[in-house]
């Protein structure tokens, strides 16, 4: 099988200076703000830390949504792990995907959903309601008690209401109390909703692709990540960060916002952008 190779101005991953270490991140709130564009800093910084060791991202939303905050990721990045890996790319080539309905049954989403709407509709003294409020991905669903259609404005003020609130920490408990037999997980993220999906899908999926390069049989480098930093803001319980910042493989690092990530990359790597 044919390995495929990084852009011709990238070395390949088993070429880098620190070839044994890989640094994945969250996206938003860590190297984007909430749905917004990455700064130029962020970008150069990722540019100058990806001469030195592989990068990836590991994001909940789908591959659309994080084109649009971080440009052409599948050429910006070494990996790409759209909603927590379920769709992921290596060095701009398509990996194994897996399907949340197809692992659920069409009855058992129809519950959910039904469900995810009742609740909704019942909730009093939100400060806005829009559409969207379940959106249906490969690899899961995304449930938004305001709606995913909120303008920038009714997110951040929404997020304000919540945190007072509680709504959405009311709302999974509420959910787990419904669907306790499912196998599933409710992980709340970002500032207007919560993702459902399977158990064990949540964003340490991606690193069964980050392991598989040490496989050469597949075609892959031969490099076997000895450590991989991850970044995240979410890195607390019930936070869709938490998983993977607290697994015993990776080296996870809190962070408050893409200067707080530049910040402690720069400290890391000695990065001079």
């Amino acid at each position: 099988m044919t390995t495929t190779l990084p852009p011709s101005d990238v070395a390949a991953l088993a070429d880098r200076p620190i070839k044994e270490t890989i640094c994945l991140f969250d996206v938003d709130d860590t190297l984007t703000r909430p749905r917004q564009k990455a700064s130029n800093e962020i970008l150069l910084a990722l540019k100058e830390l990806r001469a030195k060791c592989a990068i990836g991202y590991v994001g909940g939303s789908d591959l659309t949504k994080q084109l649009e905050q971080l440009g052409p990721v599948t050429s910006m990045f070494d990996f790409c792990f759209a909603e927590n890996g379920l769709t992921a790319f290596r060095l701009g080539q398509p990996l194994a995907s897996n399907s949340f309905i197809q692992w659920l049954g069409e009855d058992k989403y129809q519950r959910l959903a039904k469900f995810c709407l009742k609740y909704i509709s019942d909730l009093d003294g939100l400060p806005a309601m829009r559409g969207t409020f379940i959106e249906f991905r490969n690899g899961m669903v995304n449930v938004s008690p305001v709606g995913r259609n909120a303008s920038q404005a009714e997110r951040e003020e929404f997020s304000k209401y919540d945190k007072e609130k509680g709504v959405r920490k009311a709302f999974v408990e509420a959910l787990r109390k419904e669907f306790p037999d499912l196998g599933l997980t409710f992980s709340i993220g970002g500032q207007i909703s919560f993702d459902v999906f399977p158990t064990g899908w949540d964003k340490t999926y991606c690193l069964r692709h980050v392991e598989a390069e040490a496989d050469t049989s597949k075609g892959r480098s031969g490099v076997h990540y000895k450590t991989i930093h991850f970044f995240g803001d979410k890195a607390y319980p019930g936070g869709n960060d938490w998983e993977i910042y607290d697994d015993e493989r990776t080296v996870g690092h809190r962070v408050e916002g893409p200067e707080d990530t530049l910040r402690q990359l720069r400290e890391l790597f000695d990065l001079q952008s």
